[in-house]
């Protein structure tokens, strides 16, 4: 086998000969994978007809149902507020002081929906294939599908709640442009448009929780789940201010609790967000799927030291009117960018990929602004003798809309730029770099969004299912708010209509099993008093997994680091320092919890992309690219999502080899094919 793959050397849409499992030993071969809940048919026709075969609850009996839903983000606060009002007991859960601090919040650019307000081509099946194609065709059809479909009502609903969308002058819904597509579909708020969203479905939770419907319980943190008779029945909760050991049991739990970049510690997440929740139901039999595909967003601010914590997006959106440029001369890099004359500069996306410019997808956009750095041509302050940063240029728009219309299209991105910088990015060109952003991996889930675990449902960044290798820009708002307000209150009824279901006692075996884990992984943390920090770990491991998991991968890589897991969580289990008690707001217990999952999906992940000898997305392998360095799917071996079953420790509490089952991934309604953005 080469050490790379070219173009030469296989069909444009890969082909691999010979022995290409790079991660034999580290799995098991499991039995293939089937949704069964995929309807067949026109695709166009798919979902009315699922919503139709779904069975009924009727009003009588949902007021006998209860659901708990972990995480109060845009999917989770959505589809409480959903089923609250549609008479279902509702119990929500998360670990901030509010709903309104999920990190939904944070999505600045935009929602996607295919309303075609620019009378420009846009349509639902063009969001479709621009999601399938964007997600270098490694999503659903089916999924994909659906969600395109319903983007449409989400604009209606939100407007109705009162979001504040940007208007044109006539008062019409104003649209922009996102990174690959050519049309311009992005409903947006400014750049507070996670935040506005989340205001409107925070709203509707409210009155649901002053109607009586839905309780909330915030500063929770669930630790497990509960799986009675082969069905998931409940949660495992600590009351983070007091440490209170709760059991909370219900006839069906949502997931709802995001996604899990923080594995690479440096991240845009809020420093809070885990994969604790999606983790103990993986431990539980949730298949875990495609968990190596991560988001490199290529708008965020670089960064400056070892000293920081987390990283600051930028939104995309900015990509519309800023230019992307780096200095065509390595000597120039250090000079002021305004003293850099316009034949000196090398304005690498519109000169590479001329049909989409600034506005190819988000990994395309991030590989190529790692390879202008690691070409020596990088901007800004050297860190560890490197300059990791691009200008992101507003002085051509400035010129020809004006400062007042720039100003009033991302007033307050380019306030916080300055807060953040303390340049004027009004007349200093910004810096940016790319940054782990948003995982396309999670929870393995039907077309019903069911989990492997009957009873479990899973919601949006917590799944897997709409965007393959990599997510288009403006679509995780889309996703989140689909999920809750149009999918699952639809289907989660077809289970529901099975109950009212036998109840359970807080002294079933289940029950009994899943406290006695909590308490004594709790015990364990705070009686290890070991030498290092928590944080301290949680960094390491986060520079094993960007190193030779992030932005590109490799086979020698993987397995380094692979071992490098292995070795830290040993010592981690062996050396943490935990202070303080069980009984009381702990932050540093908090962490540990959420660290000793990172280290058994940050070794899963690993174990994927090995398995994965492709490039496709956000997953980029150094041996599978074209001549030009473009990634090099292999659709013969490949085109099938990697669901992963756990199979528990070993005696040194290392992770037995999981078990992988493939569900191929069939396109009736677009042809797969080799993207191009050029």
């Amino acid at each position: 086998m080469p050490d790379t793959v070219t173009a030469t050397e296989a069909s444009p849409t890969g082909t691999l000969d010979g022995d290409y499992d790079d991660a034999a030993g580290y799995y098991t071969p499991g039995t293939p994978l089937i949704d069964t809940k995929a309807p067949d048919g026109p695709i166009a026709d798919r979902w009315q007809n699922r919503k139709f075969e779904a069975r009924l609850v009727n009003p009588a009996n949902r007021r006998k149902l209860s659901i708990i839903i972990v995480g109060t983000g845009l999917a989770g606060a959505s589809a409480a507020a959903t089923l609250g009002e549609a008479g279902y007991n509702v119990k929500t859960f998360c670990y901030q002081d509010s709903p309104r601090r999920a990190h939904s919040i944070a999505a600045q650019g935009g929602i996607n929906a295919a309303k075609n307000y620019k009378e420009d081509g846009d349509s639902v099946h063009r969001l479709f294939y621009d999601t399938v194609k964007g997600g270098d065709y490694r999503s659903r059809e089916d999924n994909v599908y659906r969600l395109a479909e319903v983007s449409t009502n989400i604009i209606d609903q939100c407007v109705a709640q009162g979001v504040p969308f940007a208007r044109e002058y006539g008062g019409l819904l104003d649209n922009r442009s996102f990174g690959g597509v050519q049309v311009s579909r992005t409903f947006y708020a400014r750049g507070q448009t996670g935040q506005q969203l989340l205001i409107g479905a925070y709203q509707a939770l409210e009155r649901q929780i002053s109607a009586g419907t839905v309780s909330m319980h915030s500063r929770h943190e669930m630790l497990e789940l509960v799986v009675a008779d082969g069905k998931a029945r409940g949660i495992i909760a600590r009351d983070m201010i007091t440490g209170e050991i709760q059991t909370h049991l219900a006839d069906v739990v949502v997931l709802a609790s995001g996604g899990y970049g923080n594995v690479f510690y440096l991240s845009t997440n809020a420093m809070g967000s885990n994969v604790t929740a999606a983790w103990r139901a993986h431990r539980k039999g949730a298949y875990m799927a495609n968990p190596c595909y991560t988001q490199i967003h290529p708008t965020c601010i670089p960064v400056t030291g070892t000293h920081q914590s987390k990283l600051t997006l930028m939104s995309e959106s900015l990509r519309n009117d800023g230019r992307i440029w780096v200095p065509k001369d390595q000597a120039d890099c250090d000079k002021d960018p305004r003293d850099i004359p316009e034949e000196a500069r090398d304005y690498y996306l519109e000169r590479i990929y001329p049909a989409f410019g600034n506005l190819v997808p988000r990994d395309i956009a991030s590989r190529a602004a790692k390879y202008q750095c690691d070409d020596g041509r990088g901007v800004g302050p050297e860190v560890d003798g490197v300059r990791r940063g691009v200008y992101l240029d507003f002085a051509d728009a400035i010129e020809r809309l004006g400062r007042d219309a720039v100003e009033n299209k991302y007033g307050n991105l380019f306030d916080m730029y300055a807060r953040i910088t303390g340049e004027d990015p009004y007349t200093v060109p910004m810096r940016i770099y790319p940054a782990v952003h948003y995982v396309m991996g999670g929870l393995w889930v039907d077309y019903d969004l069911q989990s492997t675990i009957p009873g479990l449902f899973v919601t949006g960044e917590a799944n897997f299912s709409d965007h393959g290798a990599n997510r288009l820009g403006a679509s995780a708002l889309m996703q989140g708010l689909a999920d809750g307000y149009f999918v699952l209150p639809h289907t989660i009824r077809d289970y529901l209509a099975d109950g009212p279901f036998e109840p359970i006692a807080e002294d079933h075996p289940a029950v009994v099993e899943a406290r006695e884990s909590v308490q004594g992984r709790i015990e364990h943390f705070l009686t290890v008093n070991g030498e290092r920090s928590v944080d301290s770990y949680h960094r390491e491991l986060g520079n094993i997994m960007w190193e030779y998991c992030g932005m590109e991968r490799t086979e020698d890589g993987l397995k380094k680091a692979i071992d490098l897991i292995r070795t830290l969580k040993d010592d981690f289990y062996r050396n943490v320092k935990v202070l303080g008690t069980a009984e009381s707001l702990n932050q540093s217990l908090e962490k540990a919890g959420r660290v000793a999952d990172f280290f058994e999906l940050g070794e899963l992940m690993c174990i994927d992309a090995l398995n994965r000898r492709e490039s496709c997305g956000g997953h980029f392998r150094g041996e599978s690219q074209t001549e030009d360095g473009e990634a090099l799917r292999h659709d013969d071996e490949f085109a099938y999502v990697s669901a992963w079953e756990w199979a528990g420790d070993d005696e040194s509490n290392q992770m037995r080899a999981p078990v992988l089952h493939k569900e191929d991934l069939v396109y009736t309604a677009i042809e797969m094919k080799q993207r191009s953005y050029k």
